[in-house]
């Protein structure tokens, strides 16, 4: 059995560290955004890019030749609008969707559906057309809703190959390693929570009891852990006071979820990471669990290990939620013209 206690965020180390370069293209989508533009940073400071080929409808040109003053290897184009959208894809073999309007104080994740759907699916139905085995990552809320949509566009071109199709989750791993850490005085960079079932709220489900290393909290902290762990994005809403959702913290967890991917195509053994993707783990068609990444997306689907009986009962109430957004999704797919 893979080690479970496989430590993934060091791969950002790695992403910016020196060593084997590779030849991947990668496309942000959503490059001039709060989220887009320190991710592309990340990724323009990485030998595992050689190319990275950014789109948005605004600003993009300007973010491109900022980014391409920086004494790294990665070649750097900007691409602006729906007429550059395939020249901003093509030959791609990854590509990161941090596409959207982002939260605001008040709002949920799924008060973004709408708006984020339609712009996942016209991006869906580009990548289909222009780079149809490229590992697509998305990052787009909610990422319940969004995976399907964009799983049912390229199915409806033929493409759809779920084991190239992921719903970062990687933020939620982060900060349940960073307040794990904080609460009994550890290096976060050598804790590694999973967390598994969706992107939002209650459907976030952190396993504490599969920590490494191995950490036990009384039922009160627990829970309030927990708690925070899944309304964490709330937390960061509320306090930017309507100027923003989570950007840092994301392009962060999403420099290490490409990386991760990056390092596994490139032939390195070993990468888990957790993720939302097609799933028979569960009664759920999408679920997150851990994932051991390999040349061709994943490899082997790691699945929920042994739950505590409050884990068991977290994801037993998630289940409705969960399966109400993914309907949600397929049937906007569905009646979409």
């Amino acid at each position: 059995m893979f080690a479970r206690a496989a430590r993934p965020t060091m791969a950002l180390a790695r992403g910016l560290s020196t060593g084997a370069p590779s030849r991947a293209k990668v496309a942000v989508l959503g490059a001039s955004g709060g989220i887009g533009q320190p991710l592309s940073l990340l990724l323009k400071n990485s030998p595992l890019v050689s190319q990275l080929s950014l789109y948005d409808i605004a600003h993009t040109p300007g973010v491109a030749a900022d980014l391409g003053h920086i004494e790294t290897r990665a070649r750097v184009t900007g691409h602006m609008g729906p007429d550059q959208l395939h020249a901003a894809l093509q030959g791609c073999d990854v590509v990161v969707i941090p596409a959207g309007v982002p939260r605001k104080p008040g709002m949920t994740r799924d008060d973004l559906f709408n708006t984020n759907a339609t712009i996942v699916a016209v991006l869906a139905d580009a990548c289909a057309r222009s780079c149809p085995e490229a590992m697509i990552c998305v990052i787009a809320n909610p990422v319940n809703s969004t995976v399907p949509i964009l799983s049912e566009v390229l199915k409806s071109h033929g493409v759809y190959n779920p084991s190239r199709v992921f719903g970062v989750t990687t933020l939620d791993i982060v900060r349940a390693n960073a307040f794990v850490a904080e609460l009994k005085g550890l290096d976060p960079a050598r804790v590694n929570v999973p967390v598994v079932g969706g992107h939002a709220g209650k459907t976030i489900i952190p396993l504490i009891s599969q920590c490494t290393p191995k950490v036990d909290f009384p039922a009160d902290q627990l829970e309030a852990l927990t708690g925070r762990i899944q309304e964490a994005g709330t937390e960061v809403v509320k306090a930017k006071a309507g100027a923003g959702s989570a950007t840092l913290s994301m392009a962060y967890a999403g420099a290490r979820f490409a990386f991760s991917v990056l390092d596994a195509m490139n032939g390195k053994e070993g990468v888990v990471e957790c993720a939302y993707v097609r799933s028979e783990e569960t009664d759920c068609k999408y679920f997150s669990t851990p994932l051991l990444l390999g040349k061709g997306g994943i490899e082997k689907n790691l699945g929920l290990g042994k739950l505590s009986a409050f884990e068991e009962k977290l994801v037993a109430d998630a289940m409705a939620e969960l399966k109400g957004s993914i309907k949600k999704g397929e049937e906007f797919a569905a009646n979409m013209k």
